[in-house]
């Protein structure tokens, strides 16, 4: 029987995933990876850590758990594939399955036989047009050779300058790399936050403050006019419409493009992101080529739309989805929330799906949840405190989206929100869930099902509430409101809202002094995370009141002017 021929083109996250998968399923099958670069299967997500120290040898981003290097060696002994680095694919013939390359070490061109094709091309950082970006001393961040100039730039980094441009997911990791590194570090952003349309204002709000804290001077709605460099063609210093920057070092972290050449040369049909368009068993246009990773589009599970979301765990999926299909197996790729994490400092962020503005723009009628509290319980030392955002469709129940900040245990809550948001459940699932517990890990209504439950109350008009948004647009347009906090004196005097409409009433005396509150004005009611605020909204409507309503997140998460004692 004739052994089955598959050519890989791309050897970092899919390709590698892929013929692994093969080799597994069938043995006798022939699987030649092609990379154009001299290292593969690396973890491209851990390059800011070799940055800052924290890995020490690039090997380790190759290695295996037990820490054997895979390089072609490794892929040859272990695996039984053929690894060609240093070998640039160049062209696609699709009529008689070949594939021409050049060999990048000598020049030489070669031709690849295949039955089956798998493209794992990945993406391309975006390169600005601005003058001066070639200047030595810019960078951009991608490979594992990316990092190491970055790392051993003009030799130690500390008290130089560092101009980050692009306040993303890799500009941020880089940021804490490059500080662990003594380096004075401004980031350009020309979006109004950090995160761009990852996050909702009133989340990301926390994140600034962290990088502030750690003396991250974030620049917002700046954009890059031109890099200045010296008579060495040395990069000098970035110059904004807004101000001139000095720099020794500058990385570029303005996101990435699918890799789509290849696929356009040969006819593939490409999708609405840009991306290359596949199938839910991951083959494109041509029922012998199949693509995965950073170069094609995802579905939404939320919209059932195209979206283009590179991230290496999802690239690891497609692969083994590939394998699966190119040896018979019939698997389906069921597509992507648009999760994210990241650490920035002592602040985790996570985010899922939609944001709020983005589920409204795409005329969702939404509600939404703001519930701050220790992810462990109060009573022990190490408790840190997490920010739980819900959207939720009004008319499914549905999830739409879920933002998690606080320097306490975000990954835990997320992986919920999304097996939830996977699973075609309602959000008042959530309440219902059996999720491990004991005080060390969780409180005992852990916090993403005391979110669920808020958003409970909310969707069946069990307490009515307005959001920091909404409160501050009231303040904005001089509304005349009772600003209720019922927390105790104490916790006014170390943090507070300074504003005129404000009135203390602690809630332990609010049926007793119900005389100081008309029931023909608007009271908005607050605590420090608003659970006292719900239940002053909760005793103030039982009684009678009719216009009352509670701040979502309290003072915690309002992400306006507020006093905080220092």
């Amino acid at each position: 029987m004739k052994k089955k021929k598959v050519l890989i083109i791309g050897g970092v996250a899919c390709g590698p995933k892929a013929g692994a998968r093969i080799k597994r399923l069938d043995p006798d099958a022939e699987v030649t990876i092609l990379e154009k670069g001299e290292l593969i299967s690396y973890a491209g997500c851990g390059l800011p850590y070799y940055i800052s120290g924290q890995v020490d040898n690039d090997d380790e981003l190759m290695a295996t758990p037990t820490g054997v290097v895979r390089d072609p060696a490794f892929f040859k002994m272990v695996k039984d594939i053929d690894v060609k680095n240093h070998t640039l694919a160049q062209f696609i013939d699709r009529e008689h399955k070949v594939v021409t390359a050049v060999d990048l070490s000598t020049g030489t061109p070669i031709e690849y036989q295949y039955d089956d094709l798998v493209l794992c091309v990945g993406s391309q950082f975006r390169k600005p047009p601005f003058p001066g970006i070639d200047l030595a001393g810019v960078h951009f961040l991608q490979t594992v050779e990316d990092a190491k100039k970055i790392r051993n730039e003009g030799g130690p980094l500390e008290g130089k300058n560092v101009v980050i441009v692009g306040a993303g997911l890799i500009g941020l990791e880089v940021a804490e790399s490059l500080k662990a590194k003594g380096m004075n570090i401004t980031m350009i952003e020309m979006a109004s936050q950090a995160m761009g349309n990852l996050f909702d204002s009133e989340m990301v709000f926390h994140l600034h403050n962290e990088l502030k804290r750690n003396g991250v001077v974030l620049k917002t709605l700046e954009t890059v006019r031109e890099i200045k460099g010296n008579d060495r063609s040395a990069v000098t210093s970035v110059v904004t419409d807004k101000g001139e920057y000095p720099a020794d070092l500058v990385l570029v972290a303005v996101g990435v493009n699918p890799n789509t050449q290849l696929a356009k040369q040969a006819g593939l049909e490409i999708g609405e992101t840009g991306a290359i368009r596949v199938d839910a068993s991951m083959r494109t246009s041509d029922s012998s080529i199949y693509a995965g990773g950073d170069c094609v589009e995802n579905v939404s599970i939320i919209t059932g739309k195209p979206i283009f979301a590179p991230m290496g765990s999802t690239a690891n999926k497609h692969g083994r989805i590939i394998g699966d299909n190119i040896c018979g197996i019939g698997s389906r790729f069921k597509g992507v929330c648009g999760t994210a994490i990241c650490r920035v400092f002592n602040i985790n962020v996570a985010r899922t799906g939609l944001t709020e503005k983005q589920a409204k723009e795409m005329g969702y009628d939404c509600v939404t949840v703001l519930a701050p509290s220790p992810d462990k319980p109060h009573f022990l030392d190490e408790a840190k405190l997490i920010i739980v955002k819900l959207i939720v469709d009004k008319a499914t129940h549905g999830l739409l989206g879920a933002q998690i900040v606080g320097p306490g245990d975000v990954a835990k809550r997320m992986e919920v929100v999304v097996a939830n948001i996977s699973s075609g459940a309602k959000v008042t699932d959530i309440a219902q869930y059996d999720l491990a517990y004991a005080p060390p890990f969780s409180p005992a209504m852990d916090n993403i099902i005391t979110a669920a439950n808020i958003a409970e109350n909310k969707l069946f008009n069990r307490g009515r509430s307005l959001t920091p948004g909404e409160v501050q647009a009231k303040i904005d347009k001089g509304d005349d409101f009772i600003f209720l906090d019922v927390r105790s004196p104490q916790e006014y005097e170390q943090m507070r809202i300074e504003d005129p409409r404000i009135k203390l009433i602690p809630l332990g005396r609010l049926r007793s002094t119900l005389s100081e509150l008309p029931q023909d004005k608007e009271i908005i009611a607050f605590c420090k995370i608003s659970l006292r605020g719900y239940e002053a909204e909760r005793i103030l409507t039982g009684l009678g009141y009719k216009n009352v309503k509670y701040l979502d997140g309290g003072v915690v998460c309002w992400p306006y002017k507020k006093f905080v004692l220092s």
